[in-house]
């Protein structure tokens, strides 16, 4: 089988890598030549991150991909657009039996519908997760990838459910959380490579940890303002604030205006360090999708600085709470830090990647 699968941004390469070493033991497994998987990576260039050097690839012992379009950034519709085209000359050339994409950026849909318009099967990896939030540009992704795609595999009951509730029961599998499965492979190697504690000089549970980088809060001057008016008090009550923002988020605070006095901004870092500074942290305040899970998994206390979260099981384990852009709301969640959970988790047992080959493993192209 000749598998292609397309990725766009760094957390796609960090999931996608769990997969492509379940595919190397699959293979290692199986009789030479008989149910063998080839995968060729191709990178669309929709995100260009200073961390996705050689380095990385290396340390997190990441395939690099066969083939990089360079799409770049740009509107969401012309972004798509230019995926589109050079996703499909990239097939048309491959020939590929199915296509692997993964989560719900615009690498993922122009990949999808890339593949289902030349009649190429679409395998979605986090198929179904909802935020019923049409105004983010991601819900529409995933919507309508789901519904170009022949293999669906859910990270959770929740994801299953939404799709039966949109008429797709064809196809779905719930596999767990990849993103578990590179989690454990990373904090082994997080905890033998990253020095950042040291470099920042921090104290393990001594500081809260705060990501901000989604349109709904970065592009909104009332909700941006909000959150760094809440975090830089949080910081002057005695609990420092550390926030690795991004160059677009510093852009948005400098053009509303918005001061940062208390909170200690630093320059976005490689993951394995990321990771570390989530396990020490004493509270992480985020809106991020991943790093809510990732807390989750860490047993850190977590604020959520939307209105809403596809990971729903977070929130109903109490481990995470949804504060949105309200100043109060984010101050009173430092109060989570002193309130222990007992959590079990229901995001995966670590085995997702075997379980996504398995199941890919027995298929054939359509």
């Amino acid at each position: 089988m000749k598998l292609v699968t397309i990725v766009g941004a760094r957390p796609q390469f960090i999931k996608a890598a769990s997969v492509s070493r379940a595919i190397d033991r699959h293979n290692q497994a199986s009789a030479k030549g008989s149910n063998q998987i080839q995968e060729i990576i191709i990178h669309t260039g929709q995100h260009y991150d200073h961390n996705m050097s050689e380095i990385f690839f290396k340390e997190l012992e990441i395939p690099e991909p066969r083939m990089n379009l360079g799409v770049g950034s740009g509107s969401h519709g012309r972004q798509t657009g230019q995926m589109l085209i050079r996703i499909e000359e990239a097939l048309v050339s491959q020939n590929p039996d199915w296509v692997l994409v993964y989560g719900d950026t615009n690498s993922t849909l122009a990949g999808a519908l890339a593949a289902a318009k030349l009649h190429i099967p679409v395998a979605h990896v986090e198929a179904g997760l909802r935020s019923f939030n049409k105004k983010m540009p991601e819900e529409h992704n995933r919507v309508l990838t789901d519904h170009s795609s022949d293999l669906l595999f859910c990270p959770t009951e929740s994801a299953v459910k939404n799709l039966n509730n949109e008429g797709i029961t064809k196809g779905v599998h719930k596999v767990g959380d990849v993103m578990y499965d590179s989690m454990l492979h990373n904090t082994k190697l997080a905890a033998e490579c990253s020095n950042v504690m040291e470099y920042i000089g921090l104290q393990s549970k001594s500081y809260a940890l705060a990501t901000i980088h989604r349109e709904e809060n970065t592009n909104n001057i009332d909700r941006l303002s909000s959150i760094i008016k809440a975090l830089d008090q949080i910081a002057a009550n005695g609990l420092p604030v550390i926030a690795p923002l991004h160059p677009r988020t510093l852009q948005f605070i400098r053009k509303y205006h918005t001061e940062i006095k208390y909170v200690t901004v630093v320059e976005p870092v490689a993951y394995l360090d990321m990771l570390t500074l989530e396990k020490n942290a004493k509270l992480i305040l985020t809106d991020s999708g991943g790093v809510q899970k990732e807390a989750f998994w860490m047993k850190v206390p977590c604020a959520t600085l939307r209105d809403e979260t596809e990971w729903v099981e977070t929130v109903e384990s109490g481990w995470n709470v949804l504060v949105g852009a309200n100043t109060g709301s984010i101050i009173n969640s430092t109060n989570l830090a002193n309130q222990p959970n007992n959590i079990t988790n229901i995001l995966g047992d670590g085995k997702t990647a075997e379980n996504i080959v398995s199941i890919l493993a027995g298929f054939r192209k359509m």
